[in-house]
């Protein structure tokens, strides 16, 4: 279902960016929940600043623990003030 009204429950993708006022600092994070072919997950994260992306891959035994993982990985880069 593709509404874009509809929040979306359990989130899978997570898009951020941080910018100061004067431009030098733009960093993005990046981070995805995929399906492996052995029934878990893994939560793949790219980030960096714009133009030289890093990526890092955690590995989860189910799809809902690499989702709730996506959730702390939120609030922590809003924290430090990506939005």
């Amino acid at each position: 279902m593709n509404d874009p009204e509809q929040i979306e429950m359990f989130p899978t993708v997570l898009r951020l960016r941080r910018t100061d006022p004067e431009g030098a600092v733009r960093r993005f994070y990046l981070v995805t929940v995929q399906r492996d072919l052995f029934g878990g997950a893994a939560l793949v994260a790219e980030f960096g600043q714009i133009g030289s992306p890093e990526s890092t891959t955690r590995f989860f035994p189910d799809e809902g623990l690499a989702v709730d993982a996506l959730s702390e990985v939120a609030k922590r880069k809003v924290k430090q003030g990506y939005v």
